[in-house]
């Protein structure tokens, strides 16, 4: 019986920890898109394949690979 005065305040601090990440991970955006990275996987990029491209190229490939759909 001695043990529940221990376990008791233990697991308020646990329950407490656990709420206060869920709600950093809500409020950083963590859940903001979740099927997004999944698709992007299977997206093909059009262009075709240079060695060393042109910066400005780079660059807009990125930005537009980073523009959510």
């Amino acid at each position: 019986m001695e043990i529940i005065y221990l376990l008791i305040p233990v697991s308020l601090i646990l329950v407490g920890l656990i709420v206060w990440v869920f709600l950093w991970a809500v409020r950083s955006g963590q859940f903001d898109d979740m099927e997004g990275p999944a698709h992007q996987i299977l997206m093909d990029d059009d262009g075709p394949a240079t060695g060393q491209g042109d910066k400005a190229t780079d660059k807009a490939a990125t930005a537009q690979r980073a523009k959510p759909e």
